[in-house]
């Protein structure tokens, strides 16, 4: 089929669901407690904390707030920890490593019952998320992580061979996969609207269309320079993840900014969704170059997401491939349309681990690596107690040494030849695996 580009919206699906943010103010006040960078998960997690213990505080987002993956993620809810258990440990050493494997299941605890208990309407559910192998190798590999997990780390997980993958998923695709039965799923601009009026409900200012181009120290705090004026502020925290930009170079030295890109189909019949997604889970493959897709939160539509291309790519232009890449997975999706198509940033860093802490007097948290929604949300909370001053805002990311590469300022120049070696060491594997059925 030949997708009508045409007839694709450029925007986020999640975005039709949502009404539009509430009107905000555009002056600014002289000077708050606290200035936060960013008005996505992280931003207002830490805002609502802030606010709820008594600090004045002021949101600052260069676009509309929740412009950027906050709204634009697949809504999938992980332990969002991507190094094993022996990896972190040869780096960090062993009860280093349990800790930071922890906060991993402290996040995805924490958002549900935050969501829970605040009230949130944003589809929050625990699916479960089937997590493919796209060769043999890849099954028995994930089948012994699968029971290390349990065995050492109390995960829950379990294998599904290939002759009961269609129990789970239903494609003949992949050659069997693991379930882990504690993921979750959202809909994310839901979520992040629900955010935003519980930040403003406590007593926290928002500004949208306010880019901040520069943050500078003096004997009180801070002075924060936006396109609207300066506002002084006693603490400031960074929470721009895959925007960060050359305002905080430090930070930006130590983000991989990579495009992620996603594709809706139009309504489908529910027959056609119960057979694709038969358990209602998330689902991702072992692919190096990722796909991560699911029904919609109304099982009336598939998102299809995953990097699409080495560069970046306008995302109406990028649908082509993921389109072909999701019939692949789901033939019985060839000839349905695309509605959607879009694509956010999300910032990797080079140890695959999130970072939060401080720097120059400057607070920060990001580099979730793909697998933000619980992580970025939980570490904005965690930080909003920090800048309250209260002990339990501490975490096993704190005194992380936060790596860079010689000569890196921000700018991936690498980032196509690695995705085109993936890519390619993708495509051979699973050739190979298929030529061998």
């Amino acid at each position: 089929m030949q997708l009508d580009l045409t007839r694709i919206r450029a925007r986020s699906y999640w975005l039709d669901q949502v009404e539009e943010p509430p009107a905000l103010p555009e002056d600014l006040p002289h000077a708050v407690d606290v200035v936060i960078v960013g008005a996505g998960y992280t931003g207002l997690n830490a805002a609502i904390r802030t606010a709820r213990g008594g600090r004045s505080t002021l949101i600052l987002d260069a676009e509309t707030p929740g412009y950027g993956c906050s709204t634009r993620n697949g809504g999938q809810v992980s332990t969002s920890i991507k190094p094993s258990q022996e990896a972190l440990a040869a780096r960090h050493g062993t009860e280093k490593a349990r800790a930071i494997r922890q906060e991993g299941k402290n996040a995805l605890d924490w958002i549900g019952r935050f969501v829970e208990q605040e009230g949130i309407d944003c589809d929050y559910r625990r699916t479960g998320r089937f997590h493919a192998a796209h060769t043999p190798h890849h099954y028995e590999e994930l089948a012994r992580d699968a029971e290390k997990l349990r065995q050492d780390e109390g995960i829950d997980s379990f294998a599904v061979p290939r002759a009961e993958q269609r129990s789970e998923l239903g494609t003949d695709c992949y050659f069997g996969g693991v379930v882990f039965p504690a993921h979750c799923a959202l809909q994310p601009a839901k979520y992040h609207h629900g955010l935003l009026n519980l930040a403003l409900a406590a007593g926290a200012e928002v500004r949208g269309h306010c880019p901040v181009l520069s943050i500078e120290r003096e004997s009180a705090g801070f002075v924060v320079g936006t396109s609207r004026g300066t506002v002084r502020a006693r603490d400031v925290l960074v929470a721009t993840n895959g925007y960060t930009g050359s305002v905080t170079p430090w930070l930006r030295r130590r983000l991989i900014p990579i495009g992620s890109y996603i594709i809706v189909t139009e309504e489908l019949e529910p027959e056609l969704v119960d057979r694709l997604f038969p358990t209602d889970r998330v689902a991702s493959d072992t692919c190096k170059v990722v796909y991560y897709y699911r029904a919609t939160p109304d099982r009336r539509r598939i998102s299809f997401g995953g990097r699409v291309s080495a560069g970046e790519t306008d995302p109406t232009h990028g649908a082509p491939r993921l389109y072909q890449a999701m019939c692949r997975v789901f033939p019985e999706l060839q000839g349905r349309a695309i509605t959607h198509a879009w694509s956010g940033t999300v910032a990797y860093t080079f140890d695959q681990l999130a970072h939060t802490g401080m720097n120059d007097g400057i607070h920060y948290a990001l580099g979730y690596c793909g697998s933000g929604v619980s992580m970025a949300s939980y570490l904005g909370m965690r930080a909003g107690q920090k800048l309250l001053g209260l002990a339990e805002g501490r975490t096993a990311f704190d005194d992380l040494p936060n790596p860079t590469r010689p000569f890196y300022t921000g700018k991936p120049w690498f980032l196509p030849a690695a995705v085109a070696l993936y890519r390619w060491k993708d495509n051979r594997e699973h050739k190979q695996a298929q030529m061998a059925r």
